[in-house]
């Protein structure tokens, strides 16, 4: 005999049924993520940090209060005003606008450099964890002998090598970066791939190929987003200093460490050639690492309670 509950009594069985399967259900592992994220104040601000320098990447067009390669010469080295609100540059260039469409490189390169290096160092980690023997050997080699080098000296190499460039700049920070996400990658594999789940996926059939982007991949992918954001932070860092180099964005581009190299000679003549830009890449660093520390305690168990 099935006993009703009294809760339940004189209530439509269909209404009743619909609530007893919702205490049931359990909700998904990303909505309780960003329920712990949320509560994090500090991870908020840098979201909006971040979702402030997009915007403003986006609708540089529409609030840029000029043109970034704009000349002015009689208006050279002016302080910041009414008019120009962080002042011109030595060429008479507004520096809010460079900025401005500065935002638009910096974060295009800390995208794209990182998701270059996220998808091959995923890849490469993958195999490495779940094939071992040599396979293993020539790719956990191949990670020491790109991390035995300093990364920015290795950057600098490469950009050299290629010659000066946005392109070659990405290319070469996605380099220096594939090892970090490809051990990442390999150790959490190395742990799944004995998991009993897999062991029945292969009993019945699955290639290697489906365990690995079915099964392994969406197991390990938690660690590598944390990881990517921050490594967002870095690769903005890493452009900002190729770009003081010389070696990144070349002239007449608005690149925020290009800026900052530009304006040594004026240090302290026109300090806010130099301010601006460096607020600028602290504020997006900033924004990220915040970001990523949030998320990295979103999504680990261990911090559910």
């Amino acid at each position: 005999m099935i006993l009703a509950n009294e809760t339940n009594v004189g209530k439509d069985p269909i209404e009743s049924a619909n609530e007893n399967i919702k205490g049931f259900q359990t909700s998904s592992p990303w909505v309780e993520a960003w329920r712990r994220l949320r509560k994090r104040k500090t991870a908020l601000i840098g979201l909006g940090i971040i979702i402030f320098f997009i915007l403003v990447a986006i609708l540089a067009p529409l609030i840029a209060p000029g043109q970034w390669d704009g000349q002015d010469l009689a208006n050279r080295l002016k302080p910041p005003s009414f008019k120009n609100w962080f002042g011109t540059d030595d060429l008479g260039r507004d520096i809010l606008t460079r900025i401005i469409y500065g935002a638009r490189i910096s974060i295009w390169l800390g995208f794209f450099s990182v998701s270059g290096s996220l998808v091959v160092g995923s890849i490469l980690g993958m195999l490495a964890g779940y094939f071992g023997s040599w396979t293993d050997t020539v790719i956990s080699r191949f990670f020491d002998i790109i991390l035995a080098f300093p990364s920015i000296l290795l950057a600098i190499a490469i950009v050299s090598i290629l010659g000066p460039g946005l392109v070659n700049a990405l290319i070469a920070i996605a380099i220096i970066h594939v090892p970090t996400y490809g051990r990442l990658i390999r150790s959490r594999v190395i742990s799944i791939k004995e998991e009993e789940y897999i062991n029945a996926a292969k009993i019945i059939g699955a290639g290697n190929l489906r365990i690995l982007f079915r099964h392994i991949l969406p197991n390990s992918v938690a660690p590598v987003i944390v990881q990517g954001t921050l490594g967002v932070a870095t690769a903005v860092l890493s452009a900002a200093s190729l770009g003081f180099l010389g070696l990144g964005a070349q002239p007449p581009y608005p690149e925020w460490g290009k800026m900052i190299a530009d304006s040594r000679q004026y240090l302290t003549t026109a300090f806010w050639m130099v301010l601006f830009p460096g607020l600028a890449i602290m504020l997006t660093v900033l924004g990220y690492n915040l970001f990523g520390d949030g998320l990295r305690d979103a999504l680990d168990p261990k911090m559910k309670q």
